[in-house]
């Protein structure tokens, strides 16, 4: 990042009424540097990502319908956020398990990325596409490096997954592992030799997930959405803009009742007459 971004951020929350942060671990980073300071991590449009527990084979987009099974996914930027040890070990160590990268490339360059049969980089699709694909998926991944680069990052995409109903693994992002690792939802992973097993445990071998396992994302899915974030965030801004009108009147006010004692004032001293004074 610019040397500068620093400078700049103190800039702007010296001048911001209100902060929003995306995950909770970006809030506890920023929570001492502004007097109002609210979390809202990613939430999810259930409804749409949840169509990919309906979807029927035969619905499978024809770039993924010719891909063998088991298959793990990722569907977000690939950029230099990824783990490609990760993806290239997985690669190398089950070759009968097809790795379904979807998204747009992003500061990192194609060529170097790693290349193996049973890795299939499909592009950038469409948002309304998206449950097609997850739903031909056995397993969804995170595989992210542990780096500046995602030290608060708050992946959208693991509400999304838990949606469509597919298992997670992740490595160890902490707003993956909390709350989703802490409750069970996604399995955390620190090594390719964790991620390869919880994959196999998480249904790309003969593993299965408990019982109550959708039962329990669904609970905690059904707490969250973007229209309730919405509500919760212009609840705080029209919060603070009648504070900041109150803070504004009651200023005009003061002012206008000095003005107005200045105005009597002067008004006694004109009305003095030489002789009185």
């Amino acid at each position: 990042a610019p040397r500068e971004l620093i400078e700049n951020e103190k800039e702007l929350l010296n001048s911001a009424d209100l902060v929003f942060t995306g995950g909770q671990s970006l809030y506890e980073a920023k929570r001492d540097r502004h007097p109002s300071v609210h979390a809202f991590p990613s939430s999810i449009d259930f409804h749409h990502f949840a169509e990919a527990r309906k979807l029927a084979a035969n619905a499978e987009p024809e770039d993924q319908a010719s891909i063998a099974h088991p298959r793990i996914g990722y569907c977000g930027v690939i950029d230099e956020r990824i783990d490609f040890d990760i993806i290239d070990g997985m690669a190398k160590a089950r070759p009968d398990w097809q790795i379904v990268m979807i998204g747009p490339f992003a500061k990192v360059d194609p060529e170097q990325l790693p290349h193996h049969p049973n890795i299939h980089y499909l592009g950038q699709k469409e948002y309304k596409d998206l449950p097609k694909y997850l739903a031909g998926w056995d397993v969804a991944m995170m595989p992210f490096a542990i780096n500046d680069a995602t030290k608060f990052i708050s992946p959208t995409k693991t509400p999304e997954y838990l949606a469509a109903g597919k298992p997670v693994v992740s490595t160890a992002i902490r707003d993956v592992v909390r709350p989703y690792g802490e409750l069970g939802l996604v399995s955390i992973a620190s090594t390719l030799d964790e991620f390869l097993r919880a994959a196999a445990s998480n249904g790309m071998d003969e593993g299965a997930l408990p019982i109550d396992w959708l039962k329990n994302v669904d609970a905690f899915l059904g707490k969250n959405s973007w229209d309730r974030t919405w509500k919760e965030m212009a609840k705080l801004i029209l919060q603070k803009g009648k504070e900041k009108t109150s803070h504004r009147l009651a200023r005009e006010a003061e002012a206008g009742f000095f003005r107005d004692r200045n105005a009597e004032d002067n008004a006694e001293i004109t009305d003095i007459s030489p002789d009185m004074a």
